[in-house]
């Protein structure tokens, strides 16, 4: 049985926030919003963790997460990228898109893409995420929480509840999500390659 918080999502209760934190470090799959929607998370080290968010969302093995970064610093640890990206990523971070960038060695070989080591990075917009990240002080392993067989990630934080209390080890609530998942932008291209549309706006890379 998971547990549930209720955090408030502009001014997030520190006490709660080290509590999740708790959470992640131990090992655990918790349930966040972000400013796109609700998500799936996990420690970047944990092998385990991964696995359990594979099978809640029935995943391919394969299937490339996003590492979520709380600022452009942390970032850089884990991608490379020259100065006009940086201008870029600056102008439109932190916002609701997921970016392609190369991996540095920071980054573990298991979450990789095979063919081109590149990696998945999200600076979110969104009190609690950052207050998350800004606690466990490193990136969380994430994935949208679109179940299986769904289109659309589950927004309604009771009916999370209901479907995933037996399945992850904290829920947090942080009111109603979103549906809309990010804009995905592959930063390895000149120009820029829209790889999907979504909540966040796509002229800058237009």
């Amino acid at each position: 049985m998971s547990q549930y918080f209720r955090i408030h999502p502009d001014n997030p209760q520190p006490r709660l926030i080290r509590q999740a934190v708790d959470f992640i470090r131990d090992g655990g799959v918790i349930v966040y919003p972000t400013d796109s929607g609700y998500a799936l998370g996990c420690h970047i080290g944990d092998k385990s963790a991964k696995a359990r968010m594979i099978r809640i969302r029935r995943l391919d093995e394969q299937h490339r997460f996003t590492l979520m970064c709380r600022d452009l610093k942390e970032a850089a640890v884990y991608a490379r990228f020259d100065t006009p990206v940086f201008r870029l990523l600056r102008a439109v971070t932190p916002g609701p898109y997921t970016f392609i960038l190369e991996a540095t060695r920071e980054v573990p070989r298991r979450l990789l893409n095979p063919k081109r080591r590149t990696i998945g990075l999200r600076i979110p917009d969104h009190a609690i995420v950052l207050a998350l990240l800004g606690e466990l002080g490193e990136p969380l392993l994430t994935s949208t929480l679109i179940l299986p067989d769904e289109e659309y990630p589950v927004s309604d934080p009771d009916e999370i509840r209901v479907r995933l209390h037996k399945e992850v080890d904290l829920i947090i609530d942080g009111g109603s999500g979103g549906t809309i998942p990010t804009t995905v932008v592959n930063l390895m291209e000149d120009p820029p390659v829209l790889m999907r549309r979504g909540k966040g706006d796509p002229t800058p890379f237009l």
